[in-house]
């Protein structure tokens, strides 16, 4: 049954999650990797199919795709 709601409509457009843009530091060869984030801090993500040297685009604490590797940019708001 579809809601009439538009708030939950609206909320049912936004994908879940924490999602981030990591550089990928080593392979762990356990099906997980060593990511850096844009401030230095390291985590462990999961998966290997994203090269050491390339930015992974991140969900949950998962790979899921090579990120383009654009210019980045910080804006205080």
């Amino acid at each position: 049954m579809a809601t009439t709601n538009i708030w939950q409509q609206f909320k049912a457009l936004i994908p879940k999650g924490v999602r981030i843009v990591a550089n990928i530091t080593a392979k762990n060869g356990n099906s997980t990797c060593q990511a850096e984030l844009r401030d230095g801090l390291v985590i462990t993500v999961k998966e290997e199919s994203v090269n050491v040297g390339e930015k992974a685009f991140i969900l949950d604490g998962e790979i899921k795709g090579t990120a383009p590797n654009l210019a980045e940019y910080e804006v205080e708001v």
